[in-house]
């Protein structure tokens, strides 16, 4: 499962990162040779980074690639290294359900129930907040699953 999950998020990262790359071509192209910058792609690469960048935040989880200090775990054996991990991995997902489950999930009902909208795009700002919970949700699978299969992930 969690390759797949790898490969699904880590292609839709991409395709976000493509998107964003053309919304800012076509802003610096419409700016300096067109004369008439657009407004709507300002906006739009803004909206991508927070979401690339959340969900960047989720992948990294997932491929242990978030920074950490570890100099504790290097001097545990086995045994204690692998309680420290879950341990840290249990502190990760509180964090997840409380900030982002919770906290985004509020901003998002919060953001619906009032009908905020983009100044350019009038997209619902509920959809941009979405990938608080969406990135929390992610992470706690990942985490789960290492807290699981915690062979794979111990050095």
């Amino acid at each position: 499962m969690k390759r797949s999950l790898d490969k699904i998020l880590g292609a839709f990262l991409v395709l976000l990162m493509a998107i964003m790359v053309i919304a800012v071509l076509w802003q610096v192209f419409s700016r300096y040779i067109m004369q008439s910058p657009s407004s709507i792609t300002e906006e739009l690469a803004r909206y991508l980074l927070i979401w690339i960048g959340i969900l960047g935040a989720a992948y990294a989880a997932g491929q242990q690639e978030h920074l950490s200090i570890n100099l504790l775990e290097e001097k545990l054996n086995p045994q204690n290294r692998k309680r420290l991990r879950i341990g840290i991995n249990l502190l990760i997902i509180f964090f997840c359900i409380t900030v982002l489950m919770i906290g985004g999930g509020n901003l998002v009902y919060v953001s619906y129930d009032l009908g905020q909208l983009s100044a350019a795009l009038e997209v619902p700002l509920y959809i941009v907040y979405m990938v608080l919970p969406l990135s929390g949700l992610l992470i706690i699978i990942y985490k789960i699953n290492e807290i699981l299969n915690p062979q794979k992930y111990l050095v």
